[in-house]
């Protein structure tokens, strides 16, 4: 079987974490991999629901997708994680844990700055933020502590998605979890999962 991984893509919201985790899929997937994409807010309702976003329930929601990531990682899944993740300690955390169970984690940083981020504004949290419909928003109220030592950098502000996809098949290529072939972005049929 061949090995999983994590691929944990961390930034900013609006950053392009999910939009690169969804292109990434299907190129994996033709090049006969089991993928699976852990996106942040799809995976909330289930794992954390009754959480808030105080530190200590944002903490608890990362370390269980960590959790789910984990065990279908062992499993031979490449798993792609789409999720903030804001704090470094429970990344490193969650990296731990991983490698105490012998599982590849590969912290990616989609390194989009706030600017960017905010004027894209894909859910409308920066809006609602400014207009103080919430408050505790990542990277403007709330802390966001970039990686120190992430395995990638993407700068998605600065290329377009294809080129930060490109990337981090690279990447995945390079360490071995994804032949040279997946690389090619050519759209084919889809197959069934």
């Amino acid at each position: 079987m061949p090995e999983g991984a994590t691929i944990w893509l961390t930034g900013l919201p609006s950053a392009g974490k999910s939009t690169i985790a969804h292109a990434c899929e299907p190129a994996l997937r033709r090049a006969g991999r089991r993928v699976e994409v852990l996106d942040g807010d799809a995976v909330r309702p289930h794992l954390a629901a009754a959480r808030g976003y105080s530190r200590e329930d944002r903490a608890i929601n990362i370390r269980r997708i960590g959790w789910v990531s984990e065990l279908l990682a062992r499993n031979g899944v490449v798993v792609l994680v789409s999720a903030i993740a804001p704090y470094r300690d429970v990344r490193d955390e969650i990296r731990a844990t991983h490698e105490a169970n012998g599982t590849r984690f590969v912290e990616v940083h989609v390194s989009t700055p706030v600017e960017v981020a905010s004027s894209r504004d894909v859910k409308g949290l920066y809006a609602r933020q400014r207009a103080g419909e919430i408050s505790g928003l990542t990277g403007v109220d709330d802390p966001y502590e970039v990686p120190l030592r992430p395995d990638l950098v993407i700068p998605a502000h600065a290329q377009p998605v294809e080129e930060s996809v490109r990337l981090l098949l690279a990447h995945l290529s390079g360490c071995g979890l994804a032949p040279d072939s997946c690389t090619d972005l050519t759209p084919e049929s889809k197959e069934p999962r």
